[in-house]
């Protein structure tokens, strides 16, 4: 018979490495056995007659009304950096004297003025433009493209393009 063991003084009343390995063997194998997830493989129709399921976030909307509210929210956010720059420039001329004040008044407009003569300019160039025709022939169209080169050398040179007959 083999000789009895004697717990040592710090493993006196805990229990040994065995039990606490079986249990922890015990508590996996518990859950292990319960399932966690279930996962339907019955395939769905392409088209049902379930109604639709209102989703979170945004209520649905219209493809225009979609349209306007995206515009609102990005005009809305580009006047964050223009009013920043308002504000800037506002505190910056606070500080200035009435020179200055008025120089910084001034200049939107004096802005402003080439700005709209440019786009009058504009506007009167489409006007003049001429306008677009079509071609349309019926038969054989033939397109000659012949191109020509030469040397052109001295002080009083001249050319003459002649292409060949």
């Amino acid at each position: 018979m083999p000789d009895p063991k004697q717990p040592l003084a710090d493993q006196a009343g805990r229990p040994s490495i065995d039990d606490q390995a079986q249990r922890l063997i015990a508590a996996v194998n518990d859950a292990m056995a319960t399932p966690t997830r279930y996962r339907d493989e019955t395939p769905v129709p392409t088209v049902g007659s379930a109604l639709p399921v209102p989703q979170p976030g945004r209520t649905p909307m219209s493809q225009r009304a979609t349209d306007a509210s995206v515009m609102m929210l990005s005009a809305g956010a580009a006047s964050v950096p223009i009013g920043g720059m308002t504000a800037l420039v506002i505190y910056a001329l606070g500080h200035a004297n009435p020179v200055s004040l008025a120089i910084g008044a001034g200049a939107p407009a004096a802005l402003a003025v080439p700005i709209l003569a440019l786009s009058a300019l504009v506007k009167r160039a489409k006007k003049a433009a001429p306008d677009v025709h079509q071609h349309i022939y019926q038969g054989t169209v033939v397109q000659d493209q012949r191109t020509v080169t030469n040397t052109t050398r001295g002080v009083w040179a001249s050319t003459r393009n002649q292409l060949p007959k």
